[in-house]
Formats: C-alpha cells, structure tokens, sequence
C-alpha cells in the first residue's frame, strides 16, 4: 500500500470525535441495549414495542405508512412482523379499498402486552431524559427530527 492510499490516525480521531451518524449510532444501540433490558421479562425488544406502538391506532395503519414511521423499508418492516404475528399480537388483512395494500392491527393480545410494556417504558424513559446534559429533552428531540 502506497503513502498515499493511507489514512492518517489524525483523520480516524475525527471521524471517531466529530461523526454525528457514528455518536447517534452508538447512542442508538445503549437505548436499544437498555429498553431491550427492560422489556426482556414481556419477551419483548425495544424495536418490537416501537412497532406495537406505531399500530395502536383508531384506525388499522397501512404497512406503508408504518414503514415511513419507523424510517424501515417493508421487506424489513414484514421480516420484524412476521414474529409478532405469530405471537398473536397483530393481524395483517388485505385493505378493503385496495386489495394491493395490507392493514395492520393490534389483536387483544397485542394491546394487553403494549398496557403491560408502557409503564415500563415510560419509567426508563424518565430516567434517561435525567441523564441529558447539555441540552433539555425536547431541543434534543427538535434536534433529531430536524434530520431525519
């Protein structure tokens, strides 16, 4: 390898202090670490509450409106509810106004475990808001929508 194909270390310690994809990253896997943590006792991920909670809904979400919720594209979005479907947990039906698009719904099951994984949620989730420095909980939230 030449002189010239070769990063220098100067370069790596920039990337590693400055990447903002590389700190919400990183951020991104404590959060998903610690809500998986909490929600290991209902045989639940942190993703699969964010999932849950995109369904409960006065009316049955399409699959692509759940996708551009969570930023996930629908053959990721089916792979992550074929388990909870079989759980029980949702149903997935044909849309009555086109038969091309499908509806998803929270079954009793469904938002039974979602009554039990909220007070969880939301306790971790206070707890963490405590833990930002800096700046208040909501500027940060502004913050992150504002890129997304």
């Amino acid at each position: 390898m030449s002189k010239r194909d070769q990063v220098p270390l100067t370069t790596t310690l920039l990337v590693r202090d400055t990447c903002l994809y590389l700190h919400v990253q990183r951020v991104a896997r404590a959060l998903a670490r610690r809500f998986d943590d909490v929600f290991r006792p209902l045989e639940l991920t942190s993703g699969q509450f964010s999932l849950l909670m995109s369904l409960n809904r006065p009316e049955p979400p399409t699959m692509g409106d759940v996708a551009a919720l969570l930023a996930m594209d629908r053959t990721t979005l089916t792979a992550n509810l074929k388990p909870l479907e079989r759980r029980g947990l949702l149903k997935i039906a044909v849309d009555k106004q086109d038969r091309r698009s499908r509806r998803l719904a929270l079954t009793a099951a469904g938002r039974a475990l979602l009554s039990k994984a909220f007070p969880l949620w939301k306790h971790t989730h206070a707890e963490i808001e405590k833990e930002i420095v800096g700046c208040s909980p909501d500027d940060l939230r502004k913050a992150l929508r504002s890129l997304a």
